[in-house]
């Protein structure tokens, strides 16, 4: 176990491991490349120590560039333009392969591709010690991998966590914790906030609303609060990063926590990528996503019986009802597929008494405890 900064750390994959999926790499680039002395780029300064390993295995004529991405201001059309700090070569009709350290999201690939098509090189492959299948979702494609390894965070071997544990020469995880992170969907009238207040007591979880939670800062003007009202009176949506920002810091109050239960929160794919990546820095993961599953007329049938004591307008109007359940239906699918694909989507039948939907929540919720 080792600690960086306030993060713990506990060993994953050993430096023999590492060795051997450089070896195989150098084998295939000896195989392929004999005799055409390619050019080796490296993108820093992740890559370093992968890098220089494959460069010492490689056994023909080769040249080396290590280069940063930067950037420059482009046309009024294309703004900030990203380029390749450092590069020594002409690349124009050359054989180029690109080392990476890890590909994960993508994003820097997407650049790099754009700037070895633009300089005209021959062709070029993507070769990379590590790759996180389930977090790319880039079109370029990567032909030489050492191996795949979950949407984990990672370090060493070129990797760091704000600036520490490159130098490790053995890959660590973040050390995980025992949390159990739920994100409870429900249209409107499916008694969703009912089931939340018990299941928190339930699980010991804290629940975090995303209306609670912009209500509270907007309420006490703080800096995110200002931020995200500066937005919504322009009649703009706030931006995710605010968004995710304000939940991050609601979950960073409640440090040791057992769990968190996510209301209202991710709407969007991107949301939900960014909300696993802020847990995946703190080691643990969104475990579920579970949606309330109700018959639309018996979801209107319970509004308007609402609506008779609520006082709220959208209770009261059957076209206003439908359309808000349409709504919901066309936004949890995009996020229903998401966690579908990570086997992490659950639907319960929120048909019945409190009683019994609190247990058939409480089943998935023991099963994923287990």
């Amino acid at each position: 176990m080792i600690k960086l900064h306030d993060l713990e750390f506990e060993p994953y994959i050993s430096e023999e491991e590492i060795t051997k999926a450089i070896d195989t790499i150098a084998k295939r680039l000896n195989d392929e490349y004999t005799g055409r002395k390619p050019v080796f780029i490296g993108i820093l300064n992740g890559s370093f120590m992968f890098a220089s390993e494959v460069i010492k295995r490689f056994e023909s004529d080769c040249e080396i560039s290590f280069v940063k991405m930067g950037s420059y201001e482009g046309t009024k059309t294309t703004g900030e333009v990203k380029t390749l700090l450092g590069l020594g070569q002409e690349l124009a009709g050359r054989e180029v392969v690109l080392l990476e350290d890890i590909v994960d999201t993508g994003n820097t690939l997407v650049e790099v591709d754009r700037i070895l098509t633009e300089a005209g090189v021959a062709n070029y492959q993507v070769a990379t010690l590590f790759f996180k299948p389930s977090a790319y979702k880039k079109d370029v494609p990567v032909q030489i991998i050492g191996m795949e390894i979950p949407n984990k965070f990672i370090v060493g071997y070129g990797l760091d966590y704000d600036g520490l544990g490159r130098n490790l020469t053995q890959v660590y995880k973040r050390k995980e914790s025992k949390m159990t992170n739920l994100v409870l969907f429900g249209p409107p009238g499916a008694g969703k906030g009912t089931q939340a207040t018990i299941l928190k007591e339930k699980y010991d979880l804290i629940h975090i609303s995303t209306g609670d939670v912009f209500r509270y800062n907007i309420k006490n003007q703080t800096e995110l609060g200002l931020s995200a009202k500066s937005f919504i009176d322009k009649g703009q949506l706030v931006p995710d990063e605010v968004t995710i920002n304000m939940l991050n810091a609601e979950v960073e109050k409640n440090e040791g926590a057992n769990g968190f239960i996510f209301d209202g929160f991710p709407r969007t794919e991107a949301q939900a990528e960014a909300l696993s990546e802020s847990l995946e820095t703190k080691g643990t993961e969104v475990n579920a996503m579970i949606a309330l599953e109700v018959e639309d007329e018996i979801l209107v049938e319970r509004l308007l019986e609402r609506g008779k004591t609520s006082g709220r307008p959208d209770d009261a109007d059957e076209r206003v009802i439908r359309n808000r359940i349409k709504v919901y239906y066309a936004e949890t699918a995009i996020l229903k597929n998401f966690y579908q694909k990570q086997n992490k989507y659950y639907g319960v039948n929120g048909e019945g008494s409190i009683e019994e939907i609190t247990a058939r929540l409480s089943s998935v919720i023991d099963d994923l405890m287990k």
